[in-house]
């Protein structure tokens, strides 16, 4: 499994999500699912849709558990997390999940994503 993580701005456009994707892919297996925290699903659902790719739903607690390479300050201040799109992408795929990327940010610094890979690959 290979889960694309997300975290981005309320407002975001699907061409920054569809950009940090890209980003995130580029050289790397395609993500089979995308994750992202619970309360942003609805705004991942028009890229879900468009690749045919499931969302995963990430709690609160879960994301603010998993381990991230990026310290970003306005992550740990919004969700509690160094990467809100590495941490997302960690839990979707499970545990002994591995990142593949760091985050990637969008061109226009709405977006980041991030690739990480489960065990049941």
């Amino acid at each position: 499994m290979i889960v694309a993580g997300f975290g981005f701005r309320t407002g975001t456009p699907l061409s920054s999500l569809q950009a940090a994707l890209t980003l995130a892919q580029a050289g790397q297996p395609p993500a089979t699912a995308l994750a992202t925290p619970h309360d942003k699903t609805a705004a991942l659902v028009p890229l879900a849709d468009a690749l045919g790719l499931p969302i995963i739903a990430i709690t609160a607690p879960d994301l603010a558990a998993a381990p991230t390479t990026t310290q970003s300050a306005a992550s740990h201040a919004a969700r509690d997390t160094g990467s809100v799109a590495e941490a997302a992408a960690l839990v979707g795929a499970g545990p002994g999940a591995r990142l593949l990327t760091p985050r990637h940010i969008s061109p226009d610094r709405m977006a980041t994503c991030a690739l990480a890979t489960g065990l049941s690959e």
